[in-house]
């Protein structure tokens, strides 16, 4: 028997099979959405990361970190806000593993990354506020490709509905999970009736805050993490009321689904930092690496040397970043000279005038030393020591004083 006829004509169809067997080996379209949101995602972050200067090939360092932590705390998060699954009555504890066959929390994912991000952050020498801007509107589109995944396996819809857009949702077999049941006749069996599909709302939704970000970091120039900030803005804003569409099983906090709570106070968290935290966007200088330089325009291509070039390109890692403005970084890359030491780095007593202990021509040498002495009976040789001097030499290196 199927419930195909009880269906409008006009609807969103879902797939029947999520799983297919390559030989011995299973592929999941779960695991593949999550895959391509995942390389997505990188490829945007690579390219805002070196707009800022990071050197080309840091956002693999990144992900090395970030993407196994960021799918060990989504799992973690779905287990602990779902526990009565894997460890209640009737419930499999080895089936925590299984992320395969779904659930992994979105709030776990981002605070899993971000902190495998932060520490590879640190070991790349790169400020964790550009890492977080340059993700910003990577993670919404991995999101959108990923729920795709959740398609596939005909879960996370909502209530019914008489939409045009409405869902199909097959009756997925138990006994052989990514595959739907089958009538008599081989077709597969779906559900009565059509279902508000949250897994595509919130697909385009991801979408608008991918344009959402990348259009108001482009105007407002927006930097020590608050287009990251902006992101979950615009992501928990939307959860909050797809969640409330959602009709499969949740744990609730004063009947409403935990995850509503949750996008709530998240919301809130980052809306707090968005409009406390100020600064300007921060650009990177790599050190230990040149700048690249273009040659002019009237140069024959035999001019050009290659094997400079070639060796550019397989240079080493940076040792290192400055911190430097957008003005400077231009400066840098169009003249491949590093900008001064910011002012403020400096200590106050470095901001005097520097005083000309030469002296003049028309006078002596000894008279101009004695300016400057301590006492009298201290040797001249044209070049005084005295405790100020030596004090006002130690000022002008400030980094020894942190050494």
């Amino acid at each position: 028997m199927t419930y195909a006829s009880l269906s409008p004509q006009a609807a969103l169809p879902s797939p029947s099979t999520a799983v297919w067997q390559l030989g011995p080996v299973p592929i999941r379209a779960y695991a593949l959405c999550i895959i391509l949101g995942i390389i997505a995602a990188c490829w945007v972050t690579e390219r805002r990361l070196r707009q800022r200067g990071v050197a080309p090939g840091a956002v693999l360092d990144i992900a090395v970190w970030a993407v196994p932590a960021g799918i060990i705390g989504a799992r973690i998060y779905h287990v602990i806000t779902s526990p009565e699954k894997y460890f209640g009555a009737g419930g499999d504890p080895i089936k925590a593993f299984a992320i395969w066959e779904g659930g992994l929390g979105i709030w776990g994912a981002v605070a899993g990354g971000a902190v495998g991000a932060w520490i590879a952050a640190r070991q790349l020498g790169i400020p964790f506020g550009v890492v977080a801007d340059a993700l910003a509107p990577g993670l919404p589109l991995a999101q959108a490709i990923g729920r795709f995944g959740n398609w596939f396996n005909n879960e996370l819809f909502g209530g019914r509905t008489t939409l045009p857009w409405g869902l199909e949702i097959h009756r997925m077999d138990p006994d052989n999970p990514g595959h739907a049941l089958r009538d008599d006749a081989g077709q597969p069996i779906l559900e009565p009736g059509l279902y508000q599909p949250t897994f595509l709302y919130e697909a385009l939704w991801n979408l608008g805050v991918v344009a959402l970000v990348l259009i108001l970091d482009r105007r407002l120039k927006l930097g020590k993490g608050r287009a990251f900030a902006l992101y979950v803005m615009g992501y928990t804003a939307g959860r909050f009321w797809i969640e409330l569409m959602r009709t499969d099983e949740a744990n609730q906090i004063l009947g409403v689904r935990l995850n509503v709570w949750t996008a709530a106070l998240v919301f809130l968290g980052a809306l707090i930092y968005f409009v406390r935290v100020r600064g300007p966007q921060e650009y990177l200088i790599p050190l230990g690496v040149a700048a690249t330089s273009t040659p002019p325009a009237t140069s024959d291509l035999s001019q050009v040397d290659i094997s400079a070039r070639d060796a550019s390109a397989r240079a080493a890692a940076p040792e290192g970043y400055r911190v430097v403005s957008e003005e400077q970084y231009h400066a840098w890359r169009d003249t491949g000279v590093l900008p001064p030491e910011a002012d403020e780095d400096r200590p106050a007593d470095e901001d005097r005038p520097a005083v000309d202990h030469r002296p003049a021509d028309d006078e002596p040498l000894d008279a101009a030393a004695a300016d400057d002495a301590p006492s009298t009976d201290q040797p001249v040789d044209g070049t005084p020591e005295t405790r100020g001097d030596r004090a006002g030499a130690t000022g002008a290196r400030p980094a020894d004083r942190d050494s």
